[in-house]
Order: structure tokens, then C-alpha cells, then sequence
């Protein structure tokens, strides 16, 4: 291989880079491009092994230039490679919101073994700025080897920790953003490529769809919450890592594994593992669409997997509260029945703790208001599980809850496939704004356990076709069911080999010339 993948992906800071290294003058990082003043200059050195293999390069730069008010911008550049000139007062087009990706033929001739150095410069008279966004260099033999290396690198990265506000549709630009629950999410299917648009429906009927900044470090996007308000969205990224990193403060079960299939041709025909988890603060998801960068699309619709006995209560045995009223016969056994009793804390906060006949996955639960007082329903909670009653888990956190009606009875999902506890804790933390807490019944829910989806995928300039999956069930404890499947390890391994054999015939090259000079 004469020419390892070459490029300068300037959209992160430090950039990405590979077979290069690159220096600059009046120019500084600006949020996803470097941003070059009038008078900058970028240079890029890299390494060729054998230019005799090369019979041409494609070079690709690109770039945006800012508008001047309402009109065009205007930021010549120079295109230089060993000094000699590659294009000469090259205007990029300007004014724009898209990066334009202008492509040179480099001649063979201009190549040479060894550091080769490209130069932009950007031209004194310009009035404007000019923004790069990446350069990329391949052999005309290997087109778009550069570009898919770069998209795999910044792919490692998939699991994304945003900071996110919420601004009332329609209100003017001066109105205020609240501060909203954090997104985290995490959606692979073993395609490489970052994801450029994203969409999601909880149980509970919000819904949200976002795009996002070609370097992830933003995203802006519209959300309705479950009683039909629309807000904008907008989120900054506070935090992004490589699978399974990142997922420590993930609801237990958040995260979706799933045997995927493909339907075309008439049958069915296995796909990779698609991951899913998209954790927003609310109810679970029943509905995720997604778009990565090499413009590849897909649905998935959440249900019940197909066979799965029906969900029944989960008996329990005894209970405990931190407060009761015991002289008025308000105490927490009245959980425990469907009659029209209730239990009564003189508290705006409470704890109850349960204990099942037998160790059980709950995957629902569910809460009765009582019979009075509103402002005593309970308003935020978490849900914990433990085997031993001590050490808990966090299984479910739900803020912001109220009942339109007394008696009236809400369901709340767990997440999927959550581990089998004997032991349940509802740690309540704020009630509607009484002094008093209550509630008429609390039932635990096991199965069906399992989920699967069914939705579309369709790959660039393709078709749409089928898409289906059975979720993987994995084991109960976090470290295990996070996980790194074994073909998504082994990928990664022979990936690294791929680059460490690159680098090494580039340096036995360059060795046998310098014995030989």
C-alpha cells in the first residue's frame, strides 16, 4: 500500500487526524471548523511511501465562507503541495450554510517518498472568513478510502451525554430556555458512522426528533410533551464514549440488545445487533428512528415479543413505611389490598419497603391514588430492587407524576429485562405540596419480559426493506449485560491490526530509503 488513509478532520478539538500532521498561523478552532482569518495559513505534512504506485491523488478540501451581511462572502485561497501550486485565487463559495467539498487532481510528478507538505493559504485581500472543515488525500485508485476511515474513527464514539433546554414553540427569540432532563443515548448497529438525526416516542406519548452538529457537539429539535405542548429542543454535549462506557448512570435496563433480521427476497435473513437506549428522563421508548451520516435510515417499533405468557401481580408478603397513621388504621398493609382504604404519612416525603414471597423480574408497577387530597399524591419517587435488602439498585425514577382523579390507578413500566429482586424500595420524594403523603394501593407486575420491534431500514440510494428483531436477553448485573459483543471486539481488534500493518510498511519504507541515501 503506497499511501496509508490522509486526513484532518477539524471539526473536534484536538482534530482527527491520520498520516498527518498539521500546523497553522492566524487560525483558531471555532466550534466544528478552524477558522482562518485573511493572511492564514494551514499546513499538513504526510507520508508516502512509494509515489510510483500512485498514478494520481484526489485531494479534498473542504470548506465554508462566512457571508459578508446579506452578501456573499469572499476568501480566496492558494492550493499548494511542495511549494508548487495546486489552484491560485480559488474562490469557495460563500454565503451558504453547507460546507462545499472542492476537490484538485494531484499530479504524481508533485508527489515524493517521504513528508510531503500541503499548504492553504488564504489570500490577504480577503474580507471574510474561511471555514475548513477537513482535508482529505487518497490515491485516484483508493477515492473515498480517507473519507470512510475518517467517518469509522469518529464513530468509535457512540454513546452521547447531552445537556438540554426547552423553549415554548413559537415564543420570541428573546424568551427564556429552561433547563430540561439530560439525553443519553446510544444507537449501533454496527455501521460506523455517526448518527446525523434522531427520533424518539416515549410510553407516555412525548415525543422529540433532533439533528445534530456534523461534530456531535450539538444538537436543535422540537419536543411534545405527553399533553400535546410543543417546545423547541436544543442540547450542548457534555460527555461521549466508546460502548460500553458512559452507561454507568443509565436506568437499569435502559439499554435494548437485539437479534436483528432483514426482509428482502422473499425471506427473512439475519442482520447485525442492533443497540438501542435513548434515556431522556421520561417513560421508556416505544418508537426510536434514526439517520446516520452515510445517509442509511431505520424504524424500530417496541412490543411485546411474540409468545410471551401475559404479565401477572407479584404477591407480596409484607411491608414497611417510614410513617403511618396506626391510630386511624392508615398504615401501609392497606397497599397491600384492593379495598378502598389507604395509607397515610404525616410527611411530605416518604419510604416503603417491600418484600415479594419469591425472588421476581418486576417489569411494571403500578399506583393508586387515594381517596382525598390531591396535594398529598405523590409527585417524584425512585424505584430500587435488592436481593439481600441491603444493597439496592436504582430501577425507575419518574418526576413531575400526578393523578387526574382519585382511586385512580397508573401503570409504570421498568425497563426491559431487569434483574429478579425479592426486595423493593419506593423512596418518595416529593409529594403534590401537602404535609402528608398517601396512597390507596402499590402492585408489582412480572412479565412479559422480553421485547422485540419491527420497523424498516433502508441503506443509501437503496430501497426500504423489512427490519425485525427479538431482544438478547442478557444476564442481570451492569457490568455483564453492557458488555462489548464478541464480533463487535473482534471487528475493533482486526481494525487496529489493519492500521498498526499500515504503519508499520510505511516505516520499513521510509527505513530502506534512509540506509539507501
Amino acid at each position: 500500500m503506497s499511501m496509508q488513509a490522509t486526513f484532518a478532520d477539524f471539526s473536534v478539538d484536538p482534530a482527527r487526524l491520520s498520516n498527518a500532521v498539521v500546523g497553522h498561523d492566524r487560525a483558531g478552532f471555532g466550534g466544528s471548523h478552524l477558522t482562518l482569518d485573511a493572511g492564514a495559513t494551514v499546513t499538513l505534512d504526510f507520508e508516502v511511501a512509494d509515489p510510483q504506485d500512485i498514478p494520481e491523488a484526489t485531494l479534498t478540501v473542504t470548506a465554508l465562507v462566512s457571508r459578508l451581511g446579506s452578501a456573499p462572502g469572499h476568501a480566496p485561497i492558494d492550493v499548494l503541495l511542495q511549494g508548487e501550486v495546486l489552484a491560485e485565487n480559488l474562490t469557495v463559495p460563500g454565503g451558504g450554510d453547507l460546507p462545499q467539498d472542492n476537490a484538485f487532481a494531484v499530479p504524481a510528478r508533485l508527489l515524493k517518498p517521504g513528508t510531503n507538505t500541503l499548504e492553504i493559504r488564504v489570500s490577504a485581500e480577503a474580507r471574510s472568513m474561511l471555514r475548513l472543515y477537513r482535508i482529505t488525500l487518497d490515491s485516484v485508485d483508493e477515492r473515498g478510502r480517507s473519507e470512510r476511515a475518517l467517518a469509522k474513527s469518529a464513530a468509535r464514539n457512540s454513546v452521547f451525554a447531552y445537556r438540554t433546554e426547552l423553549r415554548a414553540a413559537h415564543a420570541a427569540s428573546s424568551a427564556p430556555w429552561e433547563e430540561a432532563p439530560r439525553l443519553l443515548f446510544h444507537v449501533d448497529r454496527d455501521e460506523h458512522s455517526l448518527p446525523a438525526q434522531l427520533g424518539w416516542r416515549g410510553e407516555d406519548g412525548a415525543e422529540s426528533a433532533v439533528s445534530f452538529q456534523s461534530n456531535m457537539s450539538d444538537f436543535h429539535g422540537c419536543h411534545r410533551a405527553a399533553d400535546g405542548t410543543a417546545y423547541e429542543y436544543r442540547g450542548r454535549l457534555t460527555g461521549e464514549w466508546t460502548f460500553p462506557e458512559g452507561l454507568e448512570d443509565a436506568p437499569a435496563g435502559a439499554l435494548y440488545r437485539f437479534r436483528t433480521e432483514e426482509g428482502y427476497g422473499g425471506g427473512w435473513h439475519g442482520s447485525h445487533e442492533l443497540r438501542l437506549l435513548v434515556d431522556d428522563g421520561g417513560t421508556p421508548v416505544e418508537r426510536v428512528t434514526w439517520r446516520d451520516r452515510r445517509g442509511n435510515s431505520g424504524v424500530a417499533v417496541l412490543q411485546t415479543a411474540p409468545g410471551e405468557e401475559g404479565a401477572t401481580d407479584v404477591r407480596v408478603i409484607d411491608v414497611e413505611a417510614s410513617d403511618e397513621f396506626e391510630e386511624v388504621g392508615e398504615t401501609a398493609d392497606n397497599l397491600l389490598h384492593g379495598s378502598r382504604s389507604k395509607w397515610l404519612a404525616n410527611d411530605d416525603t416518604a419510604r416503603l419497603l417491600f418484600t415479594l414471597a419469591r425472588p421476581t423480574a418486576v417489569t411494571s408497577y403500578a399506583l393508586t391514588s387515594a381517596n382525598d387530597c390531591p396535594d398529598r399524591d405523590p409527585s417524584d419517587w425512585t424505584l430500587h430492587g435488592s436481593s439481600d435488602g441491603r444493597t439496592w439498585t436504582r430501577l425507575d425514577s419518574r418526576a413531575g407524576e400526578s393523578f387526574a382523579d382519585r382511586f385512580e390507578t397508573r401503570e409504570f413500566r421498568l425497563r426491559a429485562l431487569p434483574a429478579a429482586y425479592r426486595h423493593y424500595r419506593l423512596d418518595i420524594t416529593r409529594n403534590s405540596g401537602a404535609t402528608q403523603t398517601q396512597l390507596a394501593r402499590v402492585r408489582f407486575v412480572e412479565g412479559p419480559a422480553r421485547r422485540a420491534f419491527t420497523g424498516y431500514y433502508q441503506r443509501h440510494n437503496e430501497g426500504p426493506i423489512g427490519y425485525r428483531g427479538t431482544q438478547v436477553p442478557t444476564p442481570g448485573s451492569a457490568p455483564e449485560s453492557l458488555a462489548v459483543p464478541a464480533p463487535l471486539l473482534v471487528a475493533d481488534l482486526e481494525a487496529a491490526v489493519r492500521s498498526l500493518t499500515d504503519t508499520a510498511q510505511t516505516l520499513a519504507a521510509l527505513a530502506t530509503r534512509l540506509r539507501d541515501s
